[in-house]
């Protein structure tokens, strides 16, 4: 899998892109990440790509040009599957999303700044828009960081236990249940006797009985969806 990430900040992502799971899949082959200053192809001495808005207002705007010129010079090069901006106005990225992207293979993330882009690059180019969560960042860039993490560990292969994924919270609409590790008793508290018991089937349903609780409890809104079976 391969995403192409348009940024006017690739320094930004260099840090969460490069470590962990996200550099032993690279490693592996199984995915790349590859950023693209936006800031080669500007306009002019200065390599512009933002300007004022139409109509007045506070913030820039970037200009249609560069990003349509990294984004022709892209497809030139290989079909995409999506060309996905990141804004607080997308659809909000959930673990259906995640799973169904995992399934492409080649997408492009484009990382809004300023005010955003020119409406016109959206019309044109973008064929998915995603928000993180109902608030600002100053760019893109840390979105789509998320995004990349959350994609790329559902590709087989990348974790090293290949169910690891499957039982992540969100996957059936529950949230994952309480985990422990040793010691058994530490600070006065004790494990559960049903994780010690070597019973797969007694300990599948507390894990079950565990995740319905927790759900209820702290995301009704996800219980909701589970009730439903959204």
């Amino acid at each position: 899998m391969r995403f192409d990430i348009i940024t006017v900040l690739p320094e930004l992502l260099e840090s969460p892109l490069n470590h962990s799971i996200m550099q032993r899949a690279k490693d592996k082959g199984l995915l790349e990440v590859h950023l693209h200053n936006l800031r080669e192809y500007g306009l002019g001495r200065h390599r512009q790509v933002d300007d004022y808005q139409f109509g007045g207002g506070a913030g820039m705007v970037m200009r249609p040009e560069p990003l349509a010129a990294c984004i022709e010079k892209l497809k030139s090069e290989r079909p995409y599957d999506e060309i996905v901006y990141t804004t607080p106005d997308g659809v909000r990225l959930d673990q259906s999303l995640c799973n169904r992207l995992s399934l492409r293979e080649n997408i492009i993330i484009i990382c809004g700044h300023y005010k955003g882009v020119d409406e016109r690059i959206r019309q044109k180019y973008v064929t998915l828009e995603i928000s993180i969560g109902d608030y600002v960042l100053s760019g893109g860039e840390l979105a789509a960081a998320v995004l990349v993490d959350a994609v790329g560990r559902l590709i087989p292969g990348v974790l090293n236990d290949e169910t690891s994924a499957l039982f992540d919270s969100f996957q059936d609409n529950l949230l994952a249940p309480p985990v422990y590790t040793r010691p058994a008793e530490w600070d006065g508290m004790t494990v559960p006797e049903v994780l010690l018991s070597g019973n797969d089937k007694l300990i599948d349903e507390w894990r079950h009985e565990q995740s319905i609780e927790r759900t209820k409890t702290r995301r009704p809104d996800v219980w909701e969806k589970f009730e439903g079976g959204v």
